[in-house]
């Protein structure tokens, strides 16, 4: 259930990574749907993101990526988890892309 992403080099590939593996793993198509995404923080400093794709009929399909392990945990419209990856990029240089274009 753990796989390697391919290299992620900045927030943009991150993004389009994560809609792709949720669209994957839920058969939608990709693009068709809208996701957000939020900056997670411990103790005032970011430790990572929380991604939601907005599915058909309210579904809600979501992703974590955690800075610590450096890994995205990928989950279902109903909690479970489907997926994992590891990101083999510096999180830290890609949340300080974030914050940069936020």
């Amino acid at each position: 259930m753990q796989a390697i992403s391919p290299r992620i080099d900045d927030i943009c590939a991150l993004r389009e990574f994560v809609h792709e593996v949720l669209c994957n793993y839920n058969q939608l198509e990709i693009g068709a749907f809208q996701m957000t995404e939020t900056v997670l923080t411990r103790s005032g400093k970011p430790c990572g993101m929380f991604f939601c794709l907005h599915g058909p009929r309210s579904v809600k399909l979501t992703a974590v990526w955690e800075t610590d392990g450096n890994s995205i945990f990928f989950y279902g419209s109903t909690g479970e988890r489907q997926h994992k990856a590891q990101v083999p990029h510096s999180s830290q240089n890609l949340l300080a892309l974030n914050r940069a274009t936020a």
